[in-house]
């Protein structure tokens, strides 16, 4: 039987509201450990200081960013799985969730290695933290294109495909140590900032959905 989910109905199923409040939650309590552990973490600069070294032996609390990233991966990947009916059914959906897992899986890395850790000869973090970020910002770029159902995306899919490439672009130029005056912090938060904004927003759209039920089958959309 086809998904209903993926037919003509605009509405979704239970579980893509689930995982919409989900990933918004994620990113909500990830922004909240990171301004509690850098209020604790004396002479911590936005532009100067990496965000990994919330997570680092110099920081009061890092065990509390590190869980917070721990978590952030960790919800992330079943939730992506909740929501992936939502998307278009479009050759590019599978690729794009299948990256957003990917990073979430880096997310989980960076938390469990924080930068200060000797695992991989010490670059383990480093590997964490690429996976994480190209992951992420490649795979909103891949997937906005199965985000193309006015009924249901609106302005999402510009949006998404907005978000991967400016992520993309601060990952590039952080690469190359080209800061544009925001210093290695700001640049790094560039790259996350647009990503966690990004889970708020259309993890909250997603939550919002009409949701399919039995008794609605019939029920479709006249344009």
């Amino acid at each position: 039987m086809a998904d209903k989910a993926e037919g003509p109905n605009p509405l979704v199923h239970r579980a893509v509201r689930t995982g919409g409040v989900l990933i918004a939650a994620a990113s909500v309590q990830f922004i909240v450990a990171m301004v509690l552990v850098q209020s604790r973490y004396a002479g911590y600069s936005l532009t100067g200081n990496y965000i990994s070294d919330l997570g680092g032996a110099h920081s009061p609390w890092a065990l509390v960013f590190d869980a917070s990233a721990i978590a952030l991966g960790a919800i992330v990947l079943p939730s992506v799985l909740l929501v992936w009916s939502a998307f278009d059914p479009h050759p590019t959906r599978a690729p794009g969730l299948l990256l957003l897992m990917i990073a979430g899986a880096g997310t989980i890395a960076v938390g469990v290695f924080p930068e200060t850790t000797h695992a991989l000869n010490g670059n383990a973090h480093h590997y964490a933290t690429v996976i994480a970020f190209v992951g992420a910002s490649v795979g909103f770029i891949v997937v906005s294109f199965a985000m193309r159902r006015p009924d249901r995306w609106r302005f999402s899919g510009p949006y998404t495909l907005a978000t991967g490439a400016v992520s993309l672009a601060a990952v590039v130029l952080y690469s190359f140590s080209e800061y544009l005056g925001l210093g290695p912090g700001g640049m790094e938060r560039l790259i996350v900032a647009p990503i966690l904004l990004w889970m708020i927003v259309e993890g909250v759209h997603l939550g919002l959905l009409h949701r399919f039920a039995p008794g609605l089958q019939g029920l479709t959309t006249s344009t």
